[in-house]
């Protein structure tokens, strides 16, 4: 059996945070009874109030409502940016921090449409921190990273780089990964 509840009966600031995607752990004596899980977005995207047809970003990673939005709004009006369980299973953009292949693997079987992006992330303000093995050999020294699919693609990208140093070009070094 399934009780319904009226989202207007609960106080505010609950209301507020599960229509804001948070997810919330019901607890007695401290010990966990119950989580509820926002599914306010679980429609067509381009119906939502205020938007049209934005690109929808799923995060994966633990950001707080603030946080999203921050980053919704940076990237502008065209995108919305959502916790993974509040996203539709139609999102344009899974954005993860380094996993394994095989949660990947799942996410894209999740989430057929999506583009799988990596994101290697570390933000005071939010108190944000997702590295990874890139992030950590950067701060190690290393100057940069290339993916390359074929030695051809490898080339260029080392040629780009080296000629990048040649010509002392100030500012930190940008981290493509090209296919």
């Amino acid at each position: 059996m399934t009780t319904r509840i009226d989202v207007r009966q609960l106080p505010q600031d609950v209301a507020d945070l599960i229509i804001g995607g948070e997810d919330l752990v019901i607890t007695r004596d401290g010990e966990p009874i119950a989580t509820v899980t926002s599914t306010a977005f679980d429609v067509d995207p381009g119906t939502r109030d205020g938007y049209d047809n934005p690109t929808v970003v799923a995060t994966t990673m633990k950001l707080s409502r603030a946080a999203r939005a921050a980053l919704s709004e940076q990237l502008g009006s065209d995108y919305i940016v959502l916790d993974l369980h509040s996203a539709p299973k139609t999102a344009d953009v899974v954005l993860v921090p380094p996993v394994s292949p095989q949660l990947i693997s799942a996410l894209r079987e999740t989430y057929t449409k999506a583009r799988v992006v990596v994101a290697e992330i570390e933000d005071p303000e939010w108190g944000i921190r997702y590295e990874g093995p890139i992030r950590r050999m950067i701060d190690a020294g290393a100057e940069t990273y290339l993916a390359s699919t074929t030695i051809p693609r490898l080339a260029a990208q080392l040629d780009h780089v080296v000629v990048q140093q040649k010509l002392h070009i100030a500012g930190p070094t940008q981290l493509t990964i090209e296919e």
